[in-house]
């Protein structure tokens, strides 16, 4: 079964596109770390707001994929323009479109 993790993170007023340019920009190195999906999104009406939603193959490739190199590097560069508030929830993905079958 598929893992998923859903959250949000709220930014520092002004700081939303600089986040949304870094959390994107590492996309090849998480589909080869076992990401199948890695969607971020904003919406108008909270533009402190960023959702990122992630689905891989298993949580363990989930815990490693957050010591690589690149994903440090995002993390050490985004903490500063962010609040501190923080979301997240965990998932058995069971399923749906787009979703690959077991692993």
């Amino acid at each position: 079964m598929r893992y998923g993790y859903f959250g949000t993170m709220r930014v520092k007023p002004g700081h939303r596109d600089e986040v949304v340019a870094t959390l994107v920009s590492g996309q090849d190195g998480l589909r080869a770390a076992g990401c199948d999906l890695y969607a971020v999104g904003v919406s108008d009406d909270d533009k402190d707001l960023v959702w990122v939603n992630e689905i891989w193959v298993s949580k363990e490739a989930h815990a490693a994929s957050l010591r690589l190199p690149a994903t440090r590097a995002a993390i050490e560069k985004t903490m500063p323009l962010l609040t501190g508030e923080f979301t997240g929830h965990e998932i058995d993905v069971v399923g749906g479109l787009g979703v690959p079958g077991e692993a």
